[in-house]
C-alpha cells in the first residue's frame, strides 16, 4: 500500500491507497506465475482468473486498471472474452494486453481484432513487461 498524506490545518492524514488491480485470464503455468509475480513486484494487486467466461463480469465488478490475457490454450474462448470486454460499455476503456506464441501470427491478428490494446509475444513478456505496461496504459 502507499500511503498519501493531506494536510488539513495543522493535521497530517494518512490515506492508504491500494494498489492498482490487474486482472490475469491465463492457465498455463510459465509464464503465468512469473508473470504474476513480477506484477506484484511493481506494485500490482493481481487476480487471476482460468475462466474466460467469467472476465467481463468480474472486470465490471473489481475495476481493473489492466487486464492481461494469456490466448494459449483456449483462444477462442480468450479472444471472445477480449471482444466481450470492448463491447461492454463499464469495461470498453479497459486496457487489454494479449499474450500469444510468436509463432502464432493467426491469433495475435485475432486478438487485435478483438480490440486488444496490445499484443506481444509470450517469450517476450516477461523481459519487458514494465515498457509493455507502460505502453498499455498509455492515455490517447
Amino acid at each position: 500500500m502507499s500511503k498519501i498524506f493531506a494536510f488539513y490545518g495543522c493535521v497530517f492524514h494518512s490515506h492508504e491507497m491500494p494498489e492498482p488491480l490487474a486482472l490475469f485470464l491465463y492457465e498455463k503455468l510459465l509464464p503465468g506465475g512469473q508473470l504474476v509475480n513480477r506484477l506484484q513486484d511493481s506494485g500490482y494487486r493481481v487476480q487471476t482468473l482460468s475462466d474466460s467466461r467469467t472476465l467481463v463480469e468480474q472486470a465490471e465488478r473489481d475495476k481493473p486498471i489492466l487486464v492481461l490475457v494469456d490466448l494459449e490454450p483456449n483462444s477462442s474462448q480468450a479472444v471472445g472474452a477480449i471482444s466481450k470486454l470492448r463491447q461492454n460499455s463499464a469495461t470498453a476503456h479497459i486496457p487489454v494486453i494479449a499474450i500469444a506464441s510468436a509463432t502464432n501470427t493467426s491469433l495475435q491478428e485475432n486478438a487485435r481484432t478483438a480490440g486488444a490494446t496490445l499484443v506481444v509475444n509470450d517469450h517476450a513478456i516477461l523481459v519487458h513487461l514494465n515498457e509493455f505496461l507502460e505502453q498499455a496504459l498509455q492515455v490517447d
